[in-house]
Order: C-alpha cells, then sequence, then structure tokens
C-alpha cells in the first residue's frame, strides 16, 4: 500500500495560544490535528474536548477542530 503524500502543518491548542504551536507532517488536516495532540498533550477542558488550530504551511489554508477525548470523535468548529 503506497503511503500518503505528507503536508507541512502549523498547529496549536486554542487553550495554549498561537505561539505554542509546532510544525508537524501528516497527510492531512484532520490527521495534523490528531498527530499535534498525540505529540503534545495540550491541556484539557472540563468535557474532556480539545480545541485545536491547524495551518497548511505549504497551501495557507487554516481549519479549526473540536476533538472528544472521551470517544475520539473529531468534528469541525461551529
Amino acid at each position: 500500500m503506497p503511503e500518503a503524500e505528507q503536508h507541512r502543518f502549523y498547529a496549536w491548542a486554542d487553550d495554549v495560544g498561537r505561539a505554542h504551536g509546532h510544525v508537524l507532517e501528516a497527510p492531512s488536516f484532520e490527521a495534523a490535528a490528531v498527530g499535534y495532540i498525540e505529540l503534545y498533550a495540550p491541556p484539557v477542558t472540563v468535557d474532556e474536548d480539545l480545541r485545536i488550530f491547524v495551518t497548511d504551511l505549504e497551501g495557507g489554508g487554516e481549519h479549526c477542530f473540536t476533538i472528544d477525548l472521551g470517544d475520539g470523535r473529531v468534528d469541525a468548529c461551529d
């Protein structure tokens, strides 16, 4: 099975701010958001939700995701 093409992203958690983000490589915005959580363990809210922003460093697009650590669900921010 061929490996998915990797892209460079900048990701950060809403609760820690953009200045505390990190560059990572991933095949998609969603994978970058999950990878950020796995690598950098940002603080979790009372509801076990994380709000993660991801910017594509090559294309410039940006997405926001809410990740529920209780059930692993990833949704676009409201």
